[in-house]
């Protein structure tokens, strides 16, 4: 039987693992969440610290410290001792930087400003150093269900920030569980992958889009220099890029599911998604 253990077992590993439970797989895993450790026992998900017996497959989406990996620092024997098939690492594109909006894919040399963006990328080097090879996956923005311009309107907590020509990629939780399922059947141990959609769009473009689809006015329009961000999210507007996916497409015959913020959001207020 093919067993999955992922650290950090949050909403785009949960994703994968139900993906996975429906085939047959054994999934257990690491979370600090004792309202989703409740839900993922419910789902057959055995909880533990480190990697069980018999683990063939390990995910991490545990972030970095200022002391580097802690998932390596404690475990990096007990992953060596497991000798699984395969290993992921889910990182960001945040490891770019600032490209002033131009194009980059997994040849751009990572030149990463922000300082939690510069923690990921040694991460990602740990990872590699593994044997085997830990496959990395560079993560745009991630929106789904309960994740999205779709529940922060019904929330009332949207806000539709004009910063124009900035554009953010974006991607559906469900694809990022294809993805990483496509790696598992095609396992090319060091690889990089950008895990994005298709189109880069403005954050206040998203909003009113998503205001249209539930047919309610969308929030006002909000001038950047005027949106009294929290400093994270500010951090996210001081470096523009867009990120190019066509290696998942290539190497790993995936064909994304929301190819589009579109697509995405329709199929979230529609409950369609394999991640409701």
């Amino acid at each position: 039987m093919s067993r999955l253990f992922c650290f950090g077992l949050g909403y785009s590993a949960e994703a994968l693992a139900r993906r996975l439970l429906v085939r047959g797989w054994s999934v257990a895993g690491s979370t600090r969440e004792p309202a989703r450790q409740a839900r993922l026992a419910a789902l057959g998900i055995a909880m533990a610290d480190a990697p069980p017996a018999g683990t063939t497959h390990i995910l991490s989406s545990v972030p970095p410290d200022e002391q580097g990996d802690p998932i390596l620092r404690r475990f990096a024997g007990a992953i060596a001792g497991a000798q699984p098939a395969w290993i992921g690492y889910l990182s960001t594109t945040g490891v770019y930087g600032d490209h002033a909006g131009d194009w980059v894919d997994e040849t751009t040399v990572p030149t990463p400003g922000e300082p939690r963006s510069r923690r990921r990328l040694a991460a990602e080097q740990a990872w590699q150093a593994l044997d085997p090879p830990a496959h990395v996956f560079r993560l745009a923005g991630i929106y789904g269900p309960g994740r999205s311009a779709i529940d922060q309107l019904r929330a009332g907590t949207a806000k539709r920030v004009v910063k124009p020509g900035h554009q953010f990629s974006r991607i559906h939780v469900d694809d990022i569980a294809a993805v990483l399922e496509a790696s598992i059947a095609r396992p090319n141990p060091g690889a990089v992958y950008n895990v994005c959609d298709d189109e880069p769009a403005q954050a206040d473009v998203v909003v009113a889009h998503a205001a249209a689809l539930l047919g309610v006015p969308p929030p006002p329009e909000v001038p950047f220099a005027e949106a009294r961000l929290s400093p994270m999210a500010l951090s996210f507007y001081a470096e523009r890029r867009r990120v190019r996916n066509e290696r998942v497409k290539r190497e790993l015959g995936v064909r994304l599911a929301y190819p589009t913020y579109r697509e995405g959001l329709a199929a979230i207020i529609s409950g369609a998604t394999d991640s409701a």
